[in-house]
C-alpha cells in the first residue's frame, strides 16, 4: 500500500514540492532581518518597502494566469517555469547594483512565486487520494513553520557575518535541487489540448489586480488613502475588472471561467481562504513588535512566539484528514475557525498583561485552527471539480489568501498607526500596547468572519472509496 511521506513512492515528488515551497516561505522572513544592511550598502532607504510590495504584487497578479496555464499545458512545465523564474530573479538580485535594480529583480522572484505556490498545491491534489491529501498538505505547511524560525536566523547570520547577497545566492542550489528532483520524479499523465490562450483576458485581469493590490499596499504608506494615487488605483482597477467580465464572456477558453464565480464551493472556500490570509498576516506582522516593545522580548524570542502559530498549523493539518473523512469538510473547517476565534480572543484578553508564553500559546491555538480550515477547504474545492479545472480552483484559493493578507496588513496598519499616534507615538510602550490590542481585536473580528465563511461551505460528498 502506498504511503504518504518522504519515504513513500511519491516521496521525491513531495520533497521537490516542499523545497519549492520553502523558497517562497523563507523569502520574506530571511530578507526582513537584512534590510538595514542592504540599505547601508545600496542606499535608497525610502524605497526599501518596495522590496516586499513588488514581490507580493507580482505574485498575486500572476497566480490566476499560471493557474489557468497549468490546466491547459500541464502542471510540470508551469512548475518548471516558476522555479526557473525564481532562480533567475535570485541570481540577478544577488548581483544587484542599486536599490531600484534589486526591486526590479524582486519582481521577477514574485513572478516565479506566483507559479510555484498554486501549482504545488495542485500537484499534491493530483497525486494523492482524498484520504492522503490532508497529510500531504500538512507536509507542505510544515515548510512554513521551519521558515518562520530559520528565515530570521539565516538572514541575521548573512547580514551580520557574511553578506546580504548570500540571502539570494542560497536560493541557487535549492532551486536546482528542486528542479532536478521534479524533472526526475514527476511524470504527469496530462492530455494537452490545442486551445487559444486568452491573452486579452489575462492582460486585463493582471492589470486590474496590479492596480488594486498596489492601492491596498501603498494606501496610507506610500501615499494617503484620499490621494489621487489611491483613488486612481481603485477606480481604474475596478473599471478593468468590469472590462474583464465582458472579455471573458466572449473568450473561447477564458482565463477565469464564469463557473468559478457561480460555484458555491469555490466561492465559499475562497472566502475562507481570504479570512485565513487576514488572520495570518495580523499575527505575523504585529506580534513581534508588540512583544519587543511591551515585554522587552529579544527579536529572536518574539519571532519564536509567532513560530508557535506555524507549529500548530501542520499539526492540525496532518490530523484534518481524519476529521473530514468522518464529519465532512464544512464541520472540520467550522471547528478550526472557532479555534481561531478562541486563540484571537485570548490574545485580546492577554494584551493588557504582556507575556511571551501566553502570547505564544494563543498563537499556537490560532495555528491549530487555521490548519483545520485551510487544508480541508482547499481540498473540498479541489474535490468538487475534475482534473482539468483543479489548477484554476487551487489558484483562486491562493489568490484569495493573498488578497486577504494584502488587505489585512493595510487595514491593521492603519488601525495601529492611528491608535499609536493618539497614544503619543511608537516611543511609548503603552501606545504600542494599545495599538497592538486594537490589531488583535481586528484579527478576532477577521476570525469571526472566517466562522461565517466556513458555515456557508456546502456539503461536498465523500464516497466510501475515499474513506477506504
Amino acid at each position: 500500500m502506498a504511503t504518504v511521506g518522504l519515504r513513500g513512492d511519491r516521496g521525491p515528488i513531495l520533497l521537490s514540492l516542499m523545497l519549492s515551497s520553502f523558497l517562497i516561505a523563507i523569502d520574506s522572513t530571511v530578507l526582513a532581518t537584512a534590510v538595514p544592511t542592504i540599505v547601508a550598502d545600496l542606499g535608497g532607504f525610502s524605497q526599501f518597502p518596495w522590496l516586499f510590495s513588488i514581490y507580493l504584487l507580482a505574485q498575486a497578479a500572476s497566480v490566476p494566469v499560471y493557474a489557468k496555464l497549468c490546466d491547459t499545458f500541464g502542471r510540470r512545465p508551469i512548475m518548471v517555469l516558476g522555479i526557473l523564474l525564481f532562480l533567475a530573479g535570485s541570481i540577478a538580485a544577488a548581483l544587484a547594483w542599486s536599490m531600484p535594480a534589486l526591486i526590479g529583480f524582486r519582481a521577477v522572484q514574485g513572478l516565479g512565486a506566483g507559479a510555484i505556490t498554486p501549482v504545488s498545491m495542485t500537484i499534491a491534489g493530483d497525486i494523492y487520494t482524498l484520504r492522503e491529501r490532508a497529510t500531504a498538505q500538512a507536509y507542505l505547511a510544515s515548510v512554513w513553520a521551519i521558515s518562520s524560525v530559520a528565515g530570521p536566523t539565516l538572514g541575521g547570520v548573512f547580514a551580520q557575518f557574511l553578506s546580504w547577497r548570500g540571502i539570494f545566492w542560497i536560493n541557487v542550489p535549492l532551486c536546482l535541487l528542486a528542479l532536478f528532483m521534479l524533472l526526475r520524479s514527476y511524470h504527469e499523465r496530462f492530455e494537452r489540448h490545442r486551445q487559444r490562450i486568452d491573452v486579452t483576458g489575462a492582460a486585463v485581469l493582471t492589470a486590474a489586480l496590479v492596480l488594486l493590490v498596489l492601492g491596498v499596499l501603498e494606501g496610507g504608506q506610500g501615499w494617503a488613502w484620499a490621494s489621487w494615487q489611491s483613488i486612481g488605483c481603485f477606480v481604474v482597477g475596478a473599471a478593468l475588472l468590469v472590462v474583464f467580465a465582458f472579455v471573458e464572456r466572449r473568450a473561447a477558453d477564458p482565463v477565469l471561467a464564469p463557473w468559478v464565480l457561480t460555484s458555491r464551493v469555490v466561492v465559499t472556500t475562497s472566502m475562507a481562504a481570504l479570512g485565513v490570509g487576514a488572520v495570518l498576516i495580523g499575527l505575523t506582522s504585529f506580534v513581534p513588535t508588540y512583544l519587543e516593545s511591551t515585554a522587552g522580548a529579544a527579536p529572536l524570542l518574539a519571532g519564536l512566539a509567532v513560530a508557535a502559530l506555524s507549529l500548530g498549523w501542520p499539526i492540525s493539518g496532518a490530523l484534518a484528514g481524519r476529521f473530514y473523512l468522518r464529519i465532512g469538510f464544512r464541520s472540520t473547517a467550522m471547528i478550526g475557525s472557532v479555534l481561531a476565534v478562541a486563540g484571537a480572543t485570548l490574545l485580546v484578553a492577554f494584551a493588557g498583561t504582556p507575556s511571551l508564553v501566553l502570547t505564544a500559546l494563543a498563537c499556537f491555538v490560532v495555528g491549530l485552527g487555521l490548519g483545520l480550515v485551510a487544508n480541508p477547504s482547499l481540498i473540498a474545492a479541489q474535490s468538487s471539480v475534475d482534473l482539468r479545472r483543479r489548477g484554476v480552483v487551487s489558484g483562486t484559493n491562493m489568490l484569495a489568501r493573498s488578497i486577504g493578507s494584502s488587505v489585512g496588513v493595510a487595514v491593521y496598519g492603519a488601525i495601529a498607526n492611528a491608535v499609536i499616534a493618539a497614544g503619543g507615538g511608537a516611543q511609548h510602550p503603552s501606545a504600542v500596547q494599545a495599538g497592538s490590542t486594537a490589531v488583535f481585536l481586528g484579527v478576532a473580528i477577521s476570525a469571526v468572519f472566517l466562522v461565517a465563511c466556513t458555515a456557508l461551505i456546502p456539503h461536498v460528498p465523500i464516497t466510501d472509496e475515499d474513506r477506504a
